[in-house]
């Protein structure tokens, strides 16, 4: 493939404020971060005499909301972190670089999965964790092994609490993990899977990824990214993002979601659609994954906390209540509703992407 400059980035984050706890500080990982954050311009970094981040869930104002909102922690994970969990349908594993995003999605389901303030938590012992991957591999059930999507090894995904992009320029987690999965000796095929709505991808282009990891960017209509998707890049941004890292020989994906069926939602998905088709140089490894908008009465509790003047439908008498093994309540589109989107995506994308892999719908 030809390679592609990357595209100018469209936004870049600074936090506020650094807080660093006493054993990351401890970390070489950390210090490198550090170097990054004032080398950004941050100079509010305080380091901590222990490793107990301060209460900064305030009285529930939204100036509380926003001080931890652009509030970068640096710490050092639990044990716990170590033993790894699948994350179906996406991958075999998941493992974090951090925890928290930057960003302002008014549907983020981060405000269902994380608890206290939403600041944005780097771990500082990445490279204890990289080196603990390796007895996972051919471990899993949701890739490795199976039928469908042998192929991609023994898949870990790294974005499931975070935009690891967002961070990037800050951290250089994301290229320090796709280093090691490019470079390390490993006793099986694995995949390093990771996803954004960001486009800085300059860094990234000239690493040596050997093809084992998977860059995806997730993509909406353009009404709901304007609407519902503050303080990301552009979609164009993204698309041009993605071209340029499948040019640059990584396999590369898109994430459809939240998919919300809106006025003139086939027009505007079927514009994404093409959008994509003339991102993606011919030859690229191209997978779709798409996903709905659901939530749950915990996240809407939340996002309602978070954007009390968001237009974000969420009224449970227009949903279908679904519940999982174990009680949780989730609401989804109803089921005639949920057929028709399913066929549509599905017809659409086999004529628009015919190259294009999908790898679940939900």
């Amino acid at each position: 493939m030809t390679p592609v400059a990357a595209p100018v980035p469209t936004r870049l984050w600074t936090p506020a404020r650094v807080l660093v706890t006493r054993s990351a500080a401890e970390r070489p990982y950390a210090r490198s971060v550090l170097e990054r954050l004032e080398a950004a311009g941050v100079s509010d970094v305080e380091l901590l005499r222990g490793d107990r981040l301060p209460n900064l869930r305030g009285d529930g104002d939204r100036a509380a909301f926003m001080r931890a909102k652009n509030t970068l922690a640096l710490v050092v994970g639990a044990p716990s972190r170590r033993r790894l969990q699948p994350i179906p349908p996406s991958a075999d594993w998941r493992f974090d670089l951090a925890e928290g995003c930057p960003a302002h999605c008014q549907y983020c389901y981060l405000a269902g999965s994380l608890t206290g303030p939403p600041i944005t938590r780097v771990f500082a012992d990445l490279d204890e964790v990289l080196d603990g991957l390796a007895p996972y591999v051919g471990r899993g059930s949701v890739t490795s092994g199976t039928v469908a999507r042998g192929g991609e090894g023994t898949t870990f995904e790294a974005s499931c609490y975070t935009d690891p992009l967002a961070l990037e320029h800050l951290t250089g987690g994301l290229a320090r993990a796709i280093t090691h999965f490019g470079t390390h000796d490993w006793n099986g095929p694995v995949q390093l899977r990771a996803t954004t709505k960001f486009d800085d991808v300059g860094s990234l282009l000239d690493l040596p990824h050997a093809g084992r990891t998977r860059l995806r960017f997730s993509l909406n209509a353009a009404s709901v990214a304007r609407r519902f998707e503050s303080a990301t890049s552009p979609v164009q941004g993204r698309l041009a993002a993605l071209g340029a890292v499948a040019a640059a020989g990584y396999p590369v994906g898109v994430t459809i979601a939240p998919i919300m069926p809106g006025e003139e939602w086939q027009e505007e998905y079927g514009d994404l659609l093409d959008g994509i088709a003339a991102a993606v140089p011919d030859g690229a490894d191209l997978t779709v994954e798409c996903i709905t908008h659901r939530f749950t009465p915990g996240s809407k509790a939340t996002l309602t906390e978070w954007y009390p003047r968001s237009r974000l439908e969420m009224d449970e008498d227009r949903r279908t209540t679904k519940r999982g093994k174990f009680g949780a309540v989730k609401h989804v589109y109803p089921k005639d509703t949920m057929a028709e989107l399913r066929s549509w995506f599905r017809s659409e994308i086999d004529a628009r992407l015919p190259a294009a892999r999908l790898l679940y719908w939900t």
